[in-house]
Order: C-alpha cells, then structure tokens, then sequence
C-alpha cells in the first residue's frame, strides 16, 4: 500500500511557476520541488542526476528564465518539465525522478520513492 504525504495546498502554485519542500518521509527528510506547466503538475525529487546535487541555489527556483525547462544551478543542465529527461547539460539523456502525485481533499501528495504504487 502506498504511503501518501501532503505537500501543500492545491492552490499553491500558479501556472509557471515551482516550488521546493522538505517533507518528513519514513526513511527521513525527502527533499522535492512540484512544476506546474500549461494547468498540469509535476513533482520530481530536488536530485542532479549528474552529481546529486539539488538543484536550486535560491530557493524555489527551479525554471529557466524563459520558464520552458527545469535548469540546475550547479551546470546548467536543462530538463523537460513534463518528463523530466535532461535535453542539454553533462547528464544528456539522463532524468530527473519523477515522483507519483495525485490531488485530494484540496491538496497536492505524493509517494516517496521507493513505496509500492
């Protein structure tokens, strides 16, 4: 059975935006930023496939200037919102982990890595 954990409210985010949380998960502090693109949202674990390191410097910025990809701040590697999958950078065809998200009772949770779906 999955375990669920509440991220934020559903109204949160605004098209265009990201955001980044530390949520308390059983395997201890999960670290995580949700996207929300063209009315849909995505999560992904705040983790550089190339060095593992999280991806903003400043906190809750996760998104290009032009707002069209996921960048890390470390060296600029360019990721696709909705997949997740680097498109330019050191870790070119790599992606980021995507994590299962789902709305309910006016909230935004998710399933740590790891848990059963």
């Amino acid at each position: 059975m999955t375990h669920w954990i509440r991220v934020c409210r559903e109204d949160v985010l605004k098209d265009g935006e990201s955001r980044g949380f530390s949520l308390n998960a059983a395997h201890g502090c999960l670290e995580i930023f949700l996207v929300c693109k063209d009315g849909r949202h995505y999560a992904y674990h705040n983790r550089c496939p190339h060095t593992g390191a999280p991806l903003d410097w400043v906190p809750d910025r996760f998104l290009d200037l032009d707002r069209r990809f996921i960048q890390c701040a470390t060296h600029d590697a360019r990721f696709r919102i909705d997949t997740g999958e680097c498109v330019a950078g050191p870790c070119l065809g790599e992606s980021l982990q995507n994590l299962e998200l789902c709305r309910r009772d006016g909230a935004w949770w998710v399933a740590p890595p790891g848990e059963p779906q």
